[in-house]
């Protein structure tokens, strides 16, 4: 899976996708699988609520739309260097994993895989793309086309209002089902509307435009092979440290008052949105440059490796937190839904990950791949020798 198989290399990238499959697992635990009905909260709960999305919220999820972008590049520079074409492959590769993410929306209604897998298709043209393209259409994405067009509209009509795609009454549908139904209930909900509700969630928040950027980011990183410890790839990430560092904090400040200024109400969204999601972005950049510079560079590289074998097997991590938390947190399983606040939510999470932490370590150590990730790549290679 490396461009010139390397140790170090893969187990960074493993690393950081460890790392946001934890995250992402703590903050689906809070939401209770995206199921939004709690008991009454204490000041703890709060604390615990407000940290925890502070500092994973829209940035785990980051980590892995970037991480996805570059195993994109990966797997076609590998088939390249054999003298294959991977993009049918891939094609089918996303189709695969779209299937997985309707068997993910049976059990969890905030599934992304799907939209990773419509998304993923707009790579293909670009895989053998200069990188000085790459470059301006992953800058275009960055600007968040979508909010600038909402800004610009709302000051030449200020009438217009926030995109509203019109999908509340979904919600309401999907939590009493949560709430009340069967699994079956819970499972059908689900795959009828889980499509529209992540599609239009992610189209009305930006978060359809800022993944596709993660997406030819992560290829460009690949390309330009910055997760191997080599030449000045170490002073690179430390200078995307600093920049990160100090961008968020100008950026947080923005992202406090700007839009709170803005009466217009179209344009304040917009800006909201915007300023959210490069906001997002440069704390993703901070854990990703200090997690790769730890790595190589400190003694924390061995605490940091014991999260590879949970980034080894991603898809498995997250179908299982689905399963296991919708059994725990919907109405058809145990109903925590009803009791357990923030507060008790975290500390199960914790629990659940040192679980999968345990799970991940043995599979491991028998097996290279995960098992979901086993099924994946078998089915995308049906019909070839690799």
């Amino acid at each position: 899976m490396a461009i010139e198989q390397s140790n170090h290399r893969v187990n960074v990238v493993d690393v950081l996708r460890g790392f946001a499959v934890c995250g992402i697992i703590i903050i689906h635990f809070l939401e209770h699988l995206n199921f939004y009905l709690f008991p009454e909260q204490s000041r703890l709960d709060t604390a615990v609520w407000d940290t925890v999305f502070f500092l994973g919220s829209n940035k785990m999820y980051a980590i892995f739309a970037l991480l996805f972008g570059f195993s994109c590049y990966i797997q076609h520079h590998n088939r390249e260097k054999k003298g294959l074409d991977f993009r049918p492959r891939f094609a089918w590769r996303m189709l695969l994993l779209f299937l997985w993410g309707m068997l993910d929306l049976a059990f969890f209604n905030g599934d992304i895989l799907c939209t990773y897998a419509v998304l993923g298709l707009f790579l293909i043209p670009l895989v053998k793309a200069p990188d000085k393209v790459l470059f301006w259409v992953a800058f275009f994405l960055f600007l968040q086309p979508v909010e600038l067009g909402y800004i610009v509209a709302g000051l030449v009509n200020p009438s217009i209002g926030p995109m509203n795609l019109g999908y509340g009454h979904m919600w309401d549908i999907m939590t009493r089902t949560c709430a009340e139904g069967s699994f079956l209930d819970v499972a059908s909900a689900g795959v009828r509307m889980g499509l529209p509700l992540n599609f239009g969630w992610a189209l009305e928040n930006g978060r359809l435009t800022q993944t596709l950027f993660l997406f030819v980011l992560g290829m460009l990183v690949g390309r330009r092979r910055l997760f191997i410890d080599e030449g000045n790839h170490l002073d690179f990430w430390k200078k995307v440290l600093v920049t990160s560092f100090c961008s968020f904090g100008v950026l947080q400040v923005a992202y406090m008052f700007v839009p709170q200024a803005v009466s217009n109400a179209a344009v304040s969204n917009s800006l909201d949105i915007l300023l959210k999601a490069w906001r997002n972005f440069a704390m993703m950049s901070f854990y990703v440059s200090g997690i790769v510079l730890l790595y190589y560079r400190t003694r924390a590289a061995v605490a940091l490796g014991r999260l590879a074998c949970i980034g080894k097997m991603s898809l498995t991590c997250y179908l299982l937190q689905s399963i296991i938390g919708g059994m725990l947190f919907y109405g058809w399983g145990f109903g925590f839904y009803t009791w357990s606040r923030h507060a008790i939510s975290f500390c199960l999470a914790l629990v659940f990950l040192v679980l999968l932490y345990f799970f991940c370590r043995w599979w491991t150590s028998h097996h290279r791949r995960g098992p979901l990730e086993e099924i994946w790549s078998r089915a995308t290679f049906i019909g070839s020798r690799q």
